[in-house]
């Protein structure tokens, strides 16, 4: 059984993220006065509906939370815990049995989930299995027992000229010995399709950016790892690719920016609009937003890797 991922941007309960102590907008970062701050996740929003990056990030409406997104966050812990393990340890039939440590430890963190299993919602027990088979697919892609991770789930943060941050949380770093480096994020859906690829790759590029200004060192490899189908999507960025991605997100945070000023975020009807949670109050279909809040803070949004 293989599992459909919500398209980044879209409705869910986010891993438990140290970025979410950030610094915040207009708060200094090590004396320096803070433009504002992006994570790939608040440029993902923005940039798929400007309107939904308003209802998420200005006046943080609640969202319910969705099966696949929880799903990816169980995963993403399992795979954490496996890796806590000695190598030998690290085993299809150890990491099955991680599944429900890491459900339960995170609804002592959300006690809300449970609300996703009422009765018009999917079987726990079925739910469980999914990601059991998302989960065994993960062995088929690398053998954990040979890896040695630098980092794991490691917040990152850079201050560009501009004084805006970009921050996020790297699922895990590989260090060669001679100090390549290789980001590896996880995904619990299955690969984009070709033409797609290039917005599946901007996330690790947005981290490539930031390690490459915290460490001075160019990451060598960029690899998503999608679980959902068993396919794995490896990329080497350059210099001039990291610096035309710094181009875009400034460009991102200038277009927030703009439109923070005007107080307009229009919707952008599309394919993600199935899995929003507030259809109600957009008015591409038939709904009106709330009031725009006061002393609104576009950069104050939690950070998602």
């Amino acid at each position: 059984m293989s599992s459909i991922e919500a398209p980044a941007g879209t409705p869910g309960i986010a891993p438990a993220d140290p970025a979410e102590q950030a610094e915040r907008a207009g708060r200094a970062v090590d004396g320096v006065e803070v433009l504002g701050a992006l994570s790939p996740s608040r440029v993902a929003d923005f940039l798929g509906c400007a309107l939904y990056y308003r209802l998420r990030n200005i006046d943080r409406l609640p969202e319910p939370p969705s099966p696949a997104a929880v799903r990816g966050t169980v995963v993403h812990r399992a795979l954490e815990l496996l890796f806590d393990l000695p190598a030998g340890r690290r085993t299809p039939e150890q990491a099955q049995e991680l599944v429900v440590p890491a459900w339960e430890e995170l609804q002592e963190l959300e006690p809300a989930l449970a609300s996703m299993f009422a009765a018009e919602g999917p079987d726990v027990v079925t739910w469980l299995a999914s990601c059991r088979d998302v989960l065994a697919t993960y062995f088929d892609l690398e053998d954990p027992t040979r890896l040695e991770p630098a980092e794991r789930e490691v917040y990152v943060e850079t201050l560009t000229d501009a004084k805006l941050l970009l921050r996020g949380v790297v699922d895990r770093l590989d260090v060669a010995p001679d100090g390549a480096i290789r980001v590896v994020d996880y995904k619990t859906g299955s690969s984009p399709r070709e033409q797609f690829e290039a917005k599946a790759l901007f996330q690790l590029k947005f981290y490539a950016l930031v390690l490459w200004r915290m460490r001075g060192t160019i990451p060598a490899v960029l690899r998503l790892v999608y679980l959902g189908n068993g396919e794995v999507l490896e990329y080497s960025p350059d210099e001039t690719e990291l610096l035309a991605t710094e181009r875009k997100v400034h460009a991102v945070w200038e277009a927030i920016r703009a439109a923070t000023q005007a107080q307009d975020f229009q919707p952008r009807p599309g394919a993600t609009c199935r899995w929003c949670a507030h259809q109600a109050l957009c008015p591409a279909y038939g709904g009106t937003p709330p009031p725009y809040p006061a002393a609104p803070s576009p950069a104050a949004a939690p950070v998602s890797a």
